[in-house]
């Protein structure tokens, strides 16, 4: 098949009605350019959202709490109904969120769900920035998060987990891809807190991510993981080129030759029919089965297919 025809054929599957609600939603608004609200308003009751929804607890949490056990606490699943495209106007969610704000807070600021570890960690919070921001409970007079992730701001521009917690000295791409994402959904809720400095913030670690060109040492020129290199779903806190792309792209960030290396693995890693496979999942219970290593993925075909549609010409 021609590119055309193999970018055609994988769009088809992705609109299927077999394929999930939320997949299919998001391949019409993003490789259609069609916003189908009636096909966003269904997430909520069919499907993976459906799903994840009915595993909220009777005491308005997932899992045990704001972030136990890993893939299953609130902290994740929340993530995850944003990422799925979940109507923000949703009831659970946000209650949820609007609890995790008022619950949660650390002596320096930020969200801390740990009650040994004194300092709290900026990846979490750039992930609870995304969907607090998406599903309303982070507002201009409740962004205190925002103060804790500006402080945590690293001289090469990026962020780190552990620059508070144990001395880190270089931004991690993990971190950095994270405060990105909450950035860029706090801003497109027109939310205007320290909003300048958390652009400037945004513009250094993407930065950052180009500089290594996405996953490359700066001193070596090779793989800083070789995860880096492959495909995952759901991504959670872990980085790899796809996440990293797509973060660019939802952040209107310009095609920079930079992400040539990126693109040419993702556009490597596409299979004869059109279609993306994903790497193994990162170990852990979940509330969704996971498609086994190696078989067609559909969220990891819908995101490189809006990924190469922003940068792949």
């Amino acid at each position: 098949m021609t590119d055309a025809e193999m970018t055609d054929a994988a769009i088809q599957w992705l609109l299927d009605e077999h394929t999930d609600v939320a997949v299919r939603y998001q391949a019409h608004r993003d490789l259609l350019g069609h916003d189908d609200m009636d096909l966003r308003r269904r997430i909520a009751s069919e499907g993976d959202g459906a799903a994840l929804l009915a595993a909220r607890g009777a005491n308005g949490h997932w899992g045990r709490g704001f972030y136990q056990p890993k893939w299953t606490s609130s902290h994740y699943t929340l993530l995850e109904l944003k990422n799925l495209g979940l109507p923000p106007d949703t009831p659970a969610p946000r209650e949820t969120g609007a609890r995790i704000l008022a619950e949660e807070r650390g002596r320096d600021g930020g969200l801390n769900p740990s009650r040994t570890i004194g300092q709290s960690d900026v990846c979490v919070n750039g992930m609870a920035m995304n969907y607090l921001s998406y599903f309303g409970a982070l507002t201009d007079d409740r962004a205190g998060v925002v103060d804790f992730i500006l402080a945590q701001r690293m001289a090469d521009g990026g962020f780190n987990c552990r620059s508070n917690r144990s001395g880190a000295t270089h931004s991690s791409v993990h971190t950095t891809v994270s405060v990105i994402e909450g950035i860029t959904e706090y801003l497109r809720h027109g939310l205007r807190y320290r909003a300048d400095e958390l652009a400037a913030a945004s513009a250094s670690s993407v930065e950052f991510l180009l500089r290594h060109r996405l996953f490359r040492s700066e001193h070596t020129g090779e793989p800083m993981h070789p995860e880096f290199t492959r495909l995952h779903h759901p991504a959670s806190w872990h980085f790899d080129i796809l996440r990293g792309l797509d973060a660019l792209r939802d952040a209107g960030i310009a095609y920079d030759t930079r992400m040539d290396d990126a693109i040419e693995i993702l556009r490597r890693r596409q299979r004869d029919d059109g279609r993306w496979a994903a790497s193994s999942a990162y170990p852990g219970a979940t509330h969704l089965p996971p498609v086994r290593a190696g078989r067609p993925h559909p969220w990891v075909t819908l995101i490189a297919l809006r990924v190469l549609a922003a940068y792949g010409a």
